[in-house]
Protein backbone atom coordinates (compact mmCIF):
# COMPACT_ATOMS: atom_id res chain seq x y z
CA UNK A 1 0.00 0.00 0.00
CA UNK A 2 1.41 3.41 -0.95
CA UNK A 3 2.03 6.01 1.72
CA UNK A 4 -0.75 8.58 2.19
CA UNK A 5 -0.07 11.94 0.53
CA UNK A 6 -0.58 15.39 2.04
CA UNK A 7 -0.27 18.89 0.64
CA UNK A 8 1.71 21.19 2.93
CA UNK A 9 1.91 24.79 1.64
CA UNK A 10 5.04 26.73 2.54
CA UNK A 11 6.34 30.25 2.09
CA UNK A 12 9.59 31.25 0.42
CA UNK A 13 11.38 31.43 3.78
CA UNK A 14 10.73 27.78 4.58
CA UNK A 15 13.57 25.32 4.00
CA UNK A 16 12.77 21.70 3.27
CA UNK A 17 15.72 19.32 3.47
CA UNK A 18 16.38 15.77 4.56
CA UNK A 19 16.18 15.52 8.33
CA UNK A 20 14.02 18.64 8.73
CA UNK A 21 10.67 18.48 10.50
CA UNK A 22 7.44 19.66 8.90
CA UNK A 23 4.13 20.22 10.71
CA UNK A 24 1.01 19.27 8.77
CA UNK A 25 -1.82 21.81 8.49
CA UNK A 26 -4.68 21.34 10.94
CA UNK A 27 -7.07 19.77 8.43
CA UNK A 28 -4.41 17.37 7.14
CA UNK A 29 -3.41 16.45 10.70
CA UNK A 30 -7.02 15.71 11.56
CA UNK A 31 -7.37 13.39 8.57
CA UNK A 32 -4.05 11.68 9.25
CA UNK A 33 -4.76 11.14 12.95
CA UNK A 34 -8.51 10.60 13.15
CA UNK A 35 -9.22 8.89 9.82
CA UNK A 36 -5.98 7.15 8.82
CA UNK A 37 -4.82 6.59 12.41
CA UNK A 38 -1.20 7.36 11.58
CA UNK A 39 1.33 7.01 14.39
CA UNK A 40 5.03 7.65 14.99
CA UNK A 41 7.17 5.83 12.43
CA UNK A 42 4.47 5.53 9.77
CA UNK A 43 5.46 6.57 6.22
CA UNK A 44 3.80 9.42 4.34
CA UNK A 45 4.43 11.60 1.30
CA UNK A 46 4.41 15.41 1.41
CA UNK A 47 4.29 17.93 -1.44
CA UNK A 48 4.19 21.71 -1.49
CA UNK A 49 2.62 22.33 -4.91
CA UNK A 50 5.87 23.37 -6.59
CA UNK A 51 6.65 20.00 -8.15
CA UNK A 52 8.16 16.85 -6.77
CA UNK A 53 7.41 15.21 -3.44
CA UNK A 54 9.11 14.19 -0.21
CA UNK A 55 9.17 10.77 1.37
CA UNK A 56 8.74 11.27 5.11
CA UNK A 57 7.87 9.52 8.34
CA UNK A 58 5.69 10.56 11.25
CA UNK A 59 8.00 11.92 13.94
CA UNK A 60 5.42 12.92 16.53
CA UNK A 61 1.66 12.87 16.80
CA UNK A 62 -0.79 13.86 19.47
CA UNK A 63 -4.55 14.27 19.39
CA UNK A 64 -4.50 17.40 17.20
CA UNK A 65 -1.10 17.78 15.52
CA UNK A 66 1.28 15.73 13.44
CA UNK A 67 4.95 16.43 12.70
CA UNK A 68 6.82 14.55 9.98
CA UNK A 69 10.53 14.19 9.30
CA UNK A 70 11.63 14.60 5.68
CA UNK A 71 13.74 11.78 4.30
CA UNK A 72 14.13 11.87 0.50
CA UNK A 73 13.03 14.20 -2.29
CA UNK A 74 11.65 12.68 -5.49
CA UNK A 75 11.43 15.18 -8.41
CA UNK A 76 8.67 13.16 -10.09
CA UNK A 77 6.21 15.05 -12.31
CA UNK A 78 2.72 13.79 -13.15
CA UNK A 79 1.47 16.63 -15.35
CA UNK A 80 0.09 16.13 -18.84
CA UNK A 81 2.04 17.65 -21.70
CA UNK A 82 -0.28 20.57 -22.49
CA UNK A 83 -1.50 23.54 -20.47
CA UNK A 84 -5.29 23.13 -20.19
CA UNK A 85 -7.73 25.67 -18.79
CA UNK A 86 -11.29 24.55 -18.14
CA UNK A 87 -13.80 27.40 -18.29
CA UNK A 88 -16.83 25.77 -16.72
CA UNK A 89 -20.20 27.48 -16.50
CA UNK A 90 -21.36 27.01 -12.92
CA UNK A 91 -23.79 24.13 -12.56
CA UNK A 92 -25.58 22.51 -9.62
CA UNK A 93 -23.46 21.97 -6.52
CA UNK A 94 -22.79 18.23 -6.66
CA UNK A 95 -22.12 18.05 -10.43
CA UNK A 96 -19.86 21.12 -10.21
CA UNK A 97 -17.88 19.51 -7.39
CA UNK A 98 -17.54 16.40 -9.55
CA UNK A 99 -16.28 18.41 -12.51
CA UNK A 100 -13.65 20.19 -10.41
CA UNK A 101 -12.44 16.91 -8.91
CA UNK A 102 -12.25 15.07 -12.21
CA UNK A 103 -10.67 18.05 -13.96
CA UNK A 104 -7.78 17.84 -11.51
CA UNK A 105 -7.42 14.10 -12.07
CA UNK A 106 -7.38 14.69 -15.84
CA UNK A 107 -4.59 17.25 -15.66
CA UNK A 108 -6.05 20.76 -15.95
CA UNK A 109 -3.82 23.66 -14.96
CA UNK A 110 -6.70 25.91 -13.94
CA UNK A 111 -10.47 26.04 -13.60
CA UNK A 112 -12.40 29.23 -14.33
CA UNK A 113 -15.95 29.21 -12.87
CA UNK A 114 -18.19 31.06 -15.31
CA UNK A 115 -21.59 32.72 -14.87
CA UNK A 116 -23.48 32.16 -18.11
CA UNK A 117 -26.92 33.45 -19.05
CA UNK A 118 -28.53 30.14 -18.07
CA UNK A 119 -26.51 29.55 -14.91
CA UNK A 120 -28.99 28.74 -12.16
CA UNK A 121 -28.87 30.74 -8.92
CA UNK A 122 -26.50 33.53 -7.98
CA UNK A 123 -23.08 33.54 -6.35
CA UNK A 124 -22.02 36.87 -4.92
CA UNK A 125 -20.14 38.19 -1.91
CA UNK A 126 -19.58 35.77 0.95
CA UNK A 127 -21.50 32.99 -0.78
CA UNK A 128 -19.15 33.19 -3.77
CA UNK A 129 -16.09 33.23 -1.51
CA UNK A 130 -17.33 30.16 0.36
CA UNK A 131 -17.92 28.29 -2.88
CA UNK A 132 -14.47 29.22 -4.21
CA UNK A 133 -12.85 28.07 -0.96
CA UNK A 134 -14.78 24.81 -1.24
CA UNK A 135 -13.63 24.19 -4.82
CA UNK A 136 -10.04 24.97 -3.86
CA UNK A 137 -10.23 22.41 -1.06
CA UNK A 138 -11.53 19.86 -3.58
CA UNK A 139 -8.53 20.63 -5.82
CA UNK A 140 -6.08 19.95 -2.99
CA UNK A 141 -7.83 16.72 -1.99
CA UNK A 142 -7.87 15.56 -5.61
CA UNK A 143 -4.13 16.22 -5.95
CA UNK A 144 -3.45 14.27 -2.77
CA UNK A 145 -5.47 11.36 -4.14
CA UNK A 146 -4.29 11.25 -7.76
CA UNK A 147 -0.59 11.93 -7.25
CA UNK A 148 -0.26 15.38 -8.83
CA UNK A 149 2.36 17.55 -7.16
CA UNK A 150 1.30 20.90 -8.61
CA UNK A 151 -1.91 22.52 -7.40
CA UNK A 152 -4.19 23.74 -10.22
CA UNK A 153 -5.60 27.24 -9.88
CA UNK A 154 -9.28 27.93 -9.30
CA UNK A 155 -9.81 31.45 -10.64
CA UNK A 156 -12.34 33.93 -9.30
CA UNK A 157 -15.87 33.62 -10.64
CA UNK A 158 -16.34 35.63 -13.84
CA UNK A 159 -19.35 36.59 -15.97
CA UNK A 160 -19.45 35.34 -19.57
CA UNK A 161 -19.38 38.87 -21.03
CA UNK A 162 -16.24 39.76 -19.07
CA UNK A 163 -14.52 36.48 -19.85
CA UNK A 164 -15.22 36.42 -23.59
CA UNK A 165 -13.88 39.96 -24.07
CA UNK A 166 -10.38 38.76 -23.13
CA UNK A 167 -10.65 35.09 -24.10
CA UNK A 168 -7.92 33.56 -26.24
CA UNK A 169 -9.17 33.08 -29.82
CA UNK A 170 -7.74 29.55 -29.66
CA UNK A 171 -10.34 28.57 -27.04
CA UNK A 172 -12.72 25.76 -27.94
CA UNK A 173 -16.36 26.03 -26.95
CA UNK A 174 -18.35 22.82 -26.63
CA UNK A 175 -21.66 23.15 -28.45
CA UNK A 176 -24.00 20.41 -29.70
CA UNK A 177 -24.20 20.35 -33.48
CA UNK A 178 -20.79 21.92 -34.07
CA UNK A 179 -19.30 20.80 -37.38
CA UNK A 180 -15.81 20.14 -36.00
CA UNK A 181 -15.01 17.53 -33.39
CA UNK A 182 -12.88 18.35 -30.37
CA UNK A 183 -10.41 15.60 -31.25
CA UNK A 184 -9.88 16.99 -34.75
CA UNK A 185 -9.15 20.46 -33.38
CA UNK A 186 -6.32 19.45 -31.04
CA UNK A 187 -2.76 20.66 -31.33
CA UNK A 188 0.18 21.14 -28.96
CA UNK A 189 -0.68 24.68 -27.94
CA UNK A 190 -2.13 25.67 -24.56
CA UNK A 191 -5.81 24.79 -24.66
CA UNK A 192 -8.83 26.57 -23.22
CA UNK A 193 -11.96 24.43 -23.10
CA UNK A 194 -15.31 26.14 -22.49
CA UNK A 195 -18.30 24.14 -21.22
CA UNK A 196 -21.79 25.56 -20.80
CA UNK A 197 -24.45 25.28 -18.09
CA UNK A 198 -27.31 22.79 -17.77
CA UNK A 199 -29.50 24.82 -20.12
CA UNK A 200 -26.83 25.28 -22.76
CA UNK A 201 -25.51 28.43 -24.41
CA UNK A 202 -27.80 31.18 -25.63
CA UNK A 203 -27.67 32.37 -29.23
CA UNK A 204 -26.21 35.65 -27.99
CA UNK A 205 -23.37 33.87 -26.20
CA UNK A 206 -22.59 31.76 -29.24
CA UNK A 207 -22.52 34.90 -31.35
CA UNK A 208 -20.17 36.65 -28.90
CA UNK A 209 -17.82 33.69 -28.95
CA UNK A 210 -17.88 33.57 -32.75
CA UNK A 211 -17.00 37.27 -32.98
CA UNK A 212 -14.03 36.59 -30.75
CA UNK A 213 -12.92 33.84 -33.14
CA UNK A 214 -13.59 31.01 -30.68
CA UNK A 215 -14.28 27.74 -32.48
CA UNK A 216 -17.27 25.58 -31.65
CA UNK A 217 -16.48 21.89 -31.23
CA UNK A 218 -18.54 18.80 -30.47
CA UNK A 219 -18.03 15.44 -28.79
CA UNK A 220 -20.50 13.57 -30.96
CA UNK A 221 -24.16 13.66 -31.96
CA UNK A 222 -25.63 13.19 -28.46
CA UNK A 223 -26.48 16.10 -26.17
CA UNK A 224 -24.48 15.48 -23.00
CA UNK A 225 -25.09 16.69 -19.49
CA UNK A 226 -22.80 19.57 -18.56
CA UNK A 227 -20.68 17.51 -16.17
CA UNK A 228 -20.46 14.61 -18.64
CA UNK A 229 -19.34 16.95 -21.41
CA UNK A 230 -16.58 18.49 -19.31
CA UNK A 231 -15.19 15.17 -18.12
CA UNK A 232 -15.38 13.54 -21.56
CA UNK A 233 -13.70 16.50 -23.26
CA UNK A 234 -10.89 16.62 -20.71
CA UNK A 235 -10.34 12.91 -21.17
CA UNK A 236 -9.92 13.50 -24.92
CA UNK A 237 -7.36 16.24 -24.23
CA UNK A 238 -5.47 14.15 -21.68
CA UNK A 239 -5.34 11.09 -23.94
CA UNK A 240 -3.82 13.14 -26.76
CA UNK A 241 -1.06 14.67 -24.62
CA UNK A 242 2.40 13.43 -23.80
CA UNK A 243 3.05 13.34 -20.02
CA UNK A 244 5.94 15.25 -18.51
Amino acid sequence: MSAPRFYVPRDDASVWAAGHSVALPESASHHALRVLRLAAGDPLTLFDGRGGEWRATVAAADRRALVATLAHFDPVEREIGVDVTLVQAIIATDPMDLVVRKAVELGVARVVPLVAARTQGTLRGEKAERRLAHWRQIVVAACEQCGRNRIPEVADIVAFDAWVSTAPPTARLLAPGASQSLAASLDARPTTLVVGPEGGWTDAELAQAARRGIARVALGPAILRAETAAIAALAVLASGSDPI
